[in-house]
């Protein structure tokens, strides 16, 4: 059965994660605990949820000392939408989408199209949206922040003049 989508901090969490690898140089490996620094997200929920996305195929781990998480496939292949169906499942804006026989009053519902148009909209935004336009997005807004913070000019002194 499909769960009504909602973005919870699982999805949240996976998604940042999975955006940060995106950006990193092709094949580097990082600890969970390292994304879980880097994002400041829980050390053990994102254990969880790396271990989910290995399962699910979107990454591959590496056990040991120097082990870690890296993309399994390239960003441009990954989607927004792989990573919320590998962490949740599929979604369904309105549970009527899942089956019309679920619904008691699926004969005269005037909703079910709206509903099935808006979550056919919904999944192409998400299925279009790569991780790798993701990452470069990231990498675009970073260093404005910290050309931001390099450029304000100091503050001036209140020395009292005498």
């Amino acid at each position: 059965m499909q769960q009504v989508l909602k973005v919870s901090r699982k999805i949240d969490y996976a998604l940042r994660a999975m955006i940060h690898l995106a950006g990193l140089p092709h094949g580097r490996l990082v600890s969970h605990k390292e994304l879980a620094d880097r994002l400041s997200l829980p050390k053990d929920f994102t254990a969880k949820i790396m271990k989910t996305l290995s399962e699910r195929g979107l990454v591959s781990s590496v056990r040991g000392p120097h082990g870690g998480f890296k993309l399994a496939k390239s960003p441009q292949c990954i989607s927004m939408l792989d990573v919320i169906e590998a962490t949740e499942g599929p979604v369904s804006l309105n549970v009527c989408l899942d089956s019309k026989s679920s619904c008691a009053v699926s004969e005269s519902c005037t909703m079910y199209d709206v509903w099935r148009v808006g979550q056919e909209k919904m999944l192409d935004v998400y299925r279009t949206a790569t991780l790798a336009s993701l990452a470069e997005q990231r990498e675009v807004l970073v260093p404005l922040e910290i050309r931001t913070a390099a450029s304000r000019p100091a503050r001036p002194s209140r020395a009292l003049r005498v």
